[in-house]
């Protein structure tokens, strides 16, 4: 098994070629990428020059360079190159570049979405040494926005609690979700998400851990909680339904790149382990 790449992420581009750095060219939520018998992989800097020359600097993935940029929705790729769905990459790449995709997607949202001031209508201009856009007129700044959410597995006993999304693209069960409001701390989010989404009150919440997702241009910060009453309600029309599942009667459930499966597999195992004890 080869060992795990490291990314060092970073701000200012080093003083040396791109041609052979890695490039995320991004449209909305698409990568470029190459196909070569079956495999998809990313282009080099030195097939798309023009746009190298104005990329972001990313960091080293390992010794490699990496660098994103946005291209237009009328951008023709060259030979060779075409446009697929960042997501599709899972599985098709190794984990470290996937979330360097994941980065590079919302880097270079960011750059087409302030290029201008929003207060004066003033090209910005890039900040060095940080991630940043600087209006040169009133100095505003322009970050990177990152919008946080929670996401929490519900479970009472050996089951959990778990929520088809009327949106979903497909019919799949999931945790509940939802995005925190001004003013709430991220527990107080938990319990306000799950009362209006599914209907019931919890206790013990506890903290599992989080997830950049790119996909939402959010931070998942995951949770787990305890079932502490109320009968399991839905609007029916963000949540489609929602069912108490044991763990050897799971319906169909996120794939493993997901923060909401790692929610899922943990309980899973956890419930083995105690099934498994004399």
């Amino acid at each position: 098994m080869s060992p795990l790449k490291r990314f060092q992420p970073g701000y200012d581009p080093p003083a040396r070629s791109r041609d052979a750095a890695l490039l995320f060219a991004a449209r909305g939520m698409d990568l470029l990428v190459s196909e070569h018998d079956g495999r998809l992989d990313l282009p080099r800097c030195s097939a798309l020059p023009d746009a190298a020359a104005s990329a972001h600097f990313l960091g080293v993935l390992d010794d490699t360079d990496c660098y994103a940029t946005p291209v237009p929705g009328d951008f023709a790729p060259p030979e060779g190159l075409k446009f697929v769905p960042a997501r599709s990459l899972y599985k098709q790449v190794d984990e470290a570049t996937f979330a360097v995709a994941g980065r590079a997607l919302s880097i270079a949202e960011w750059d087409l979405n302030h290029r201008f001031c929003g207060k004066c209508g003033t090209a910005t201009q890039l900040v060095p040494g940080e991630r940043a856009r600087r209006c040169p007129v009133d100095h505003t700044p322009f970050y990177p926005r990152i919008s946080p959410a929670v996401i929490v597995l519900i479970t009472r006993g050996d089951e959990m609690l778990l929520a088809r999304n009327a949106s979903f693209p497909e019919p799949f069960f999931s945790t509940v979700a939802g995005f925190v409001d001004p003013g709430e701390s991220l527990e107080e989010t938990v319990l306000r998400e799950v009362k209006e989404e599914v209907g019931v009150d919890l206790r013990n919440v506890t903290y599992f851990g989080s997830q950049p997702w790119p996909f939402g241009r959010s931070l998942m910060v995951g949770f787990m909680a305890e079932y502490s009453g109320g009968d399991v309600t839905v609007d029916g029309k963000e949540i489609a339904e929602a069912r108490w599942f044991g763990v050897d009667d799971l319906p169909r459930i996120p794939p493993r790149l997901s923060i909401a499966r790692h929610l899922i597999d943990t309980f899973i195992d956890q419930v083995k382990t105690r099934r498994a004890l004399p």
